[in-house]
């Protein structure tokens, strides 16, 4: 072949085609994979090989980020989550509706976040939609302006602007969902449950812990599970930490019933009894549990129970998170990890004998089908070319002042990962942190 046929070709002695690591070249034309061949098959006028200790991967996929911009930008904006998120080897975001100002809530505030974002992205960026008493009559707008769903809460989300569904409201809202063709996500915790739970103010994780049992969250999974077989409406539990729940989800799952579920990497990476005193970085909702339940949450992504992995990138002020005081009753709940989440699950998932291959099944394959995302998730023919170069081998140790985020807190800090990110490529061009090039997806498009 000429040297004109491609754009780009990219040789690896190991890059992940078909889920399984291979020798290939993979030839790009005009930003999507146009050819995978053997390792010399192909030419460009532009030709990377790389070293033998990286590894050719799809750039992850995080459908759970809060960016908070507009309106709370002091928390984080999209120009330092999108530079973090790059980083990272991240090549593309969903972006919650909430902690923003306005909430997703309607086609005018999509617009105005949309405007926050132009020019500020350094990856490609969808959005959710939001579900809150009153706005049904927004959602079909939102779907038909190509939001990848709607995100709801069953409990106080924090913000007073983005109130949580009832059970009753729950199961209208799905209806509206089944008729649209669309996904509801839910922060699935039972305000009853919640409210009955003692609240200790403190620097004791476990006094926090206490605050939000496990039975809230297989309460709420209950009611969501009954709605879903109700109203046929696709459904999605977010961040799930109880695996006290896992029996129900299974059973759904059995049942045929169309539910998805994910977890994060901070309820794979710290267990409840390691969490130091006032270390409110910690904090997040629902709560990282004990050992015992992180390897029964390990093992339900083993079989398959549990779909999908996504950072939960919910940052905010040192303030907020109460640094100095320590207090858990009062801090932000939230983890901010967008720069280093797929490399602590690699890191952790390594330990536990999984492979490389699995973390991106979690990380970016599974995402990608569960919100529709078309053209990305995978290194395929046609697919759009959001490459990472990954040396998993390659450790070092995280200092919370070299990461973008643009509140320097993270729970990670100081811990030591297996696996860094040299080489991003966004639709076969190499992305730097000079450029902001990403784009705005619709639910549909790649």
């Amino acid at each position: 072949m000429s040297n004109n046929e491609f754009d780009l070709v990219i040789r690896a002695r190991r890059a992940l085609v078909d889920g399984e690591l291979q020798a290939v070249a993979v030839g790009v034309r005009e930003g999507v994979v146009a050819e995978i061949a053997g390792l010399e098959e192909l030419s460009a006028i532009d030709e990377i090989t790389l070293p033998d200790e990286q590894v050719l991967l799809p750039g992850m996929i995080d459908t759970h980020v809060h960016i908070n911009d507009p309106g709370r930008s002091d928390w984080e904006g999209f120009e330092t989550a999108t530079r973090a998120a790059l980083k990272g080897g991240y090549t593309t975001l969903v972006d919650m509706p909430l902690n923003s100002l306005p909430s997703t809530v309607s086609v005018e505030a999509l617009e105005t976040k949309k405007e926050a974002a132009q020019a500020n992205c350094f990856v490609d960026m969808g959005f959710w939609g939001g579900a809150i008493p009153g706005n049904k009559a927004d959602m079909e707008p939102l779907h038909r302006a190509g939001v990848f769903g709607f995100k709801c809460f069953l409990a106080d989300s924090g913000v007073p602007e983005f109130p949580p569904l009832d059970a009753d409201q729950l199961n209208e809202y799905l209806d509206e969902i089944a008729r649209l063709g669309s996904l509801m996500i839910i922060h699935a915790e039972d305000p009853t449950t919640l409210e009955s739970a003692p609240v200790v103010p403190g620097r004791a994780y476990s006094d926090f812990l206490a605050s939000r049992p496990d039975a809230s969250e297989v309460e709420a999974i209950r009611v969501v599970i009954d709605a879903v077989r109700r109203s046929g409406a696709r459904a999605h539990i977010l961040h799930l930490s109880s695996a006290e729940a896992l029996p129900l989800i299974r059973e759904a799952k059995q049942e045929g019933l169309p539910l998805t579920v994910e977890t994060c990497p901070h309820y794979l990476s710290f267990d409840a009894d390691t969490i130091r005193e006032g270390s409110t970085a910690h904090k997040c909702c629902p709560p990282i549990r004990s050992l015992d339940n992180q390897d029964r949450l390990w093992d339900a992504l083993r079989d398959g129970t549990i779909d999908c992995i996504v950072s939960d990138h919910s940052p905010s002020t040192a303030k907020l998170k109460q640094m100095e005081i320590g207090d858990f009753a009062t801090a932000w709940g939230g983890v901010s990890s967008i720069q280093v989440a797929f490399t602590a699950v690699w890191t952790a998932a390594r330990a536990r004998g999984f492979e490389l291959t699995d973390v991106v099944r979690w990380m970016c394959e599974r995402p990608a089908e569960i919100v529709r995302m078309q053209g990305k998730g995978a290194i395929a023919l046609g697919h759009s070319a959001d490459l990472i170069a990954y040396a998993p081998d390659e450790r070092w140790t995280v200092d919370v002042n070299e990461l973008e985020h643009r509140n320097k807190i993270s729970a990670y800090d100081g811990l030591e990962l297996s696996g860094r990110t040299h080489t991003t490529w966004l639709r076969g061009v190499a992305a730097t942190t000079d450029s902001a090039d990403g784009q705005f997806l619709r639910l549909g498009e790649g």
